[in-house]
């Protein structure tokens, strides 16, 4: 099974990236967390992406607040999909982090999450995986099952309140 490179522009995202960490972990996907930064240390963030294929990731994901270019500084290096995890930091509550993500240049693909959504990038992460393993992809699918499930059950309680008004 490939694994999934994370890779965080700071050690101070780790809390706001652990729940994509939650999310490989209950999916059985092997994972790799590096902190690099786009700005700060721009030839490790390079290295990272560009070794990230032959040291067996299968997509990588980069979270970063502020001027997020790590993405970017991702998909310039690597043909791996790249997964955006704009991060809330500063003033403009992630939307400038979100930009920096989602604006590339025709040519340099980055898919993106919503702002601090890593449980989203998470899962969008092991989906890439699961395109080459059919367990991961079952799991997948069961709990997709199960929250429809939730839902469902959700429905039933709401129309029993109703029909006690």
């Amino acid at each position: 099974m490939k694994s999934v490179l994370i890779v965080m522009g700071s050690e101070n995202d780790f809390d706001r990236v652990k729940p994509a960490l939650l999310v490989l972990r209950e999916f059985d996907v092997p994972f790799t967390v590096a902190v690099a930064s786009a700005h700060r240390s721009p030839l490790r963030a390079a290295e990272l992406a560009k070794n990230a294929r032959r040291d067996g990731h299968g997509v990588i994901i980069a979270a970063a607040g502020a001027a997020n270019h790590l993405g970017g500084a991702m998909a310039a290096n690597s043909t791996l999909p790249i997964i955006g995890l704009p991060l809330e930091v500063g003033g403009l509550g992630g939307l400038d982090a979100l930009l920096s993500t989602t604006q590339m240049p025709g040519g340099v693909p980055i898919a993106a999450v919503g702002i601090d959504g890593a449980k989203n990038a998470g899962l969008i992460a092991a989906s890439i995986i699961s395109i080459g393993d059919e367990a991961l992809a079952r799991r997948l699918d069961d709990a997709r099952a199960k929250m429809a499930d939730g839902v469902l059950s959700a429905d039933r309680r709401v129309q029993d309140k109703l029909a006690s008004l």
